[in-house]
């Protein structure tokens, strides 16, 4: 019997590989997939992008925050990935109220993510496969690639949005945030909080005591473009996921008194861990590489 811990610290048991297997993480699928296990897989969502080739013969169950819970139960599943940010509490407890057996992931650093591929290996017992074992081994390559690279060069100061009316960013305990470090981008709002309420979070009120938003995930401030000045990032980001940041959003940034280099990012490069890990963390290195040498070349840099 093997015995897997989630991200809740909550131990799942397995005495054979998942069968039926619905993915509510777009992330979790391309995972399955990579490691060789499309054929479990019975059900995923809207927003399930990848591979085209699985997802397309897979029926939807809904979107990432409002999965038709009922349609969930109707497939009978034997495992159902979630994760903590991605979907509603409410209904990841309306499944385990149901019984249904739940993996709840919540990786907050590249190379938890890495770890929770791993897991996900064992868990569809292909850990000893030779396409699993490649797949993980070039994870963790590209991971130790990345480190080596980033002790070498000082980090860039870097802003990344994740929204823009209103304007969202991420906190230093977030998966993106971690990319952006490993990639050497350093976040300049990894010590921002998200305040409560929207005006406290704005500057504009006192914000609620610690006690009364211990239960709020605190990772996403709302900020003005007056922070973003203030804090003097040299390089702006913009992913096209959540948001889909556009040009016209980048002539915004571009007119800010800021010396900062505005590139364009995948959004599934950054905050999509597991096997998008693989290529995605060589295409954020690389993209920040390439900035750092347009940022040196402008003038009034620091």
């Amino acid at each position: 019997m093997l015995k897997i811990s989630d991200d809740h610290g909550r131990e799942l048991s397995f005495g054979n590989a998942p069968k039926r297997v619905v993915s509510l993480v777009p992330s979790d699928t391309l995972s399955v997939a990579a490691l060789g296990c499309a054929s479990s897989l019975v059900a995923r969502t809207d927003y399930c992008e990848l591979p085209e080739d699985v997802v397309r013969n897979l029926p939807s169950i809904g979107g990432t925050k409002n999965p038709r819970v009922k349609d969930i139960l109707d497939l009978s599943p034997d495992l159902v990935l979630a994760n903590q940010e991605e979907n509603t509490r409410s209904d990841i407890e309306e499944l385990l109220k149901n019984g249904v057996r739940t993996y709840i992931a919540f990786p907050k650093r590249v190379a938890e993510g890495i770890a929770h591929l791993a897991r996900l290996a064992r868990i569809f017992r292909v850990e000893r496969d030779e396409k699993a074992r490649l797949l993980c081994k070039q994870a963790y390559d590209a991971l130790k690639r990345a480190e080596a690279d980033r002790a070498k060069k000082k980090p860039l100061r870097a802003f990344c949005p994740i929204w823009m009316d209103p304007l969202m960013t991420i906190h230093g305990a977030t998966f993106i945030s971690d990319m952006m470090d490993l990639a050497g981008a350093q976040n300049v709002f990894a010590d921002r909080e998200r305040r409560y309420p929207l005006a406290a979070d704005l500057g504009n009120a006192r914000p609620l005591p610690k006690e009364r938003t211990a239960d709020r995930d605190v990772r996403y401030p709302r900020v003005t473009m007056g922070e973003v000045v203030g804090r003097a990032p040299e390089l702006v980001l913009l992913p096209d996921e959540p948001h889909p940041f556009s040009e016209e959003d980048a002539k915004v940034f571009r007119a800010l008194p800021l010396a900062a280099k505005v590139v364009f990012t995948s959004g599934k490069d950054l905050c999509w861990y597991g096997a998008q890990s693989v290529e995605g963390i060589d295409c954020v290195c690389a993209l920040i590489s390439q900035a750092r040498a347009s940022v040196a070349s402008m003038p009034n840099t620091a």
